[in-house]
């Protein structure tokens, strides 16, 4: 990265980028946590696993954020780096966790059969860390060929992922709650287009753009990236599992043959009979 081709407009549009990313994430992680008791315990775990993906996340935009400002001096008017590096380590580390734990929280939202969810877990949840580990050697690659020949190789488990996405899980979805469907749908397929950020903004350095706009549209690129897949997602999920702990919930209360709520069995019902 040429750090010392940023100017001071650059650097802190830059750290304000990720001073952002780290209080959403940190928001949303309390949020989260805090919402568990909205849910029935079949889906909480689902809504824990979402908090820790952005708990996670806020942890390294943090060490990102520390990273970035020790990399430069800045002064009111000029800006010199510092020789210590930047750590673009931080985001891959960050990913190799989190994004794993994203598919693994929209499987057990799901709620799938124990088999079921064990496997596409395993399946879904590795070619996620097989994408990351061969994103990072282009990303810290000095030439264009090499960059781009592992940006290939990170597209085949990408590819596989965004299939068992739209096509492998729509059996599964269509046995969910009709009202729920939606916005299983929609997690699905904002996971997609989320992620499809990380590919296109990975080949910014490869289609012209160098120097200071090059480093400002990766990091807030990268930044605005994992806003929509962690936070956004993860709010998503807590909605799915919230209409499916009341339709749970409304399944419960109902008198089996019937279809109406259980009656009381108090006072008060007997002398609302009695009128």
């Amino acid at each position: 990265m040429e750090l010392e081709s940023l100017t001071i407009g650059q650097y802190e549009f830059v750290q304000n980028a990720f001073s952002f990313g780290l209080a959403v994430m940190a928001a949303t992680t309390l949020f989260l946590w805090f919402s568990r008791g909205l849910v029935t315990p079949n889906y909480r775990m689902a809504i824990t696993i979402s908090g820790l993906v952005t708990a996670i996340a806020g942890y390294h935009y943090l060490q990102i954020m520390l990273s970035w400002q020790s990399a430069f001096s800045v002064t009111v008017d000029t800006i010199e780096t510092t020789g210590s590096p930047f750590n673009q380590a931080y985001r891959y580390v960050d990913w190799l966790l989190t994004v794993p734990l994203l598919l693994v929280e929209l499987i057990l939202v799901m709620k799938l059969a124990r088999g079921e969810t064990i496997s596409k877990s395993v399946w879904l949840g590795g070619a996620a860390a097989l994408m990351i580990i061969l994103g990072y050697p282009g990303e810290v690659a000095d030439t264009a060929g090499v960059r781009f020949t592992f940006w290939v190789l990170s597209m085949i488990p990408f590819l596989y992922i965004v299939y068992q996405l739209v096509i492998g899980l729509r059996g599964s979805i269509d046995k969910q709650p009709e009202n729920v469907r939606g916005l299983i749908n929609g997690a699905a397929y904002l996971v997609v287009v989320s992620w499809l950020f990380y590919p296109i903004v990975f080949l910014f350095p490869l289609i012209g753009l160098t120097g200071g706009a090059a480093i400002v549209a990766v990091e807030v690129g990268y930044t605005i990236a994992d806003i929509v897949a962690k936070a956004v997602f993860g709010l998503l999920i807590l909605a799915i599992a919230i209409r499916k702990s009341e339709n749970e919930t409304g399944e419960r209360v109902a008198v089996p043959g019937t279809g109406t709520a259980k009656e009381p069995s108090s006072a008060g019902g007997s002398a609302k009979t009695a009128k």
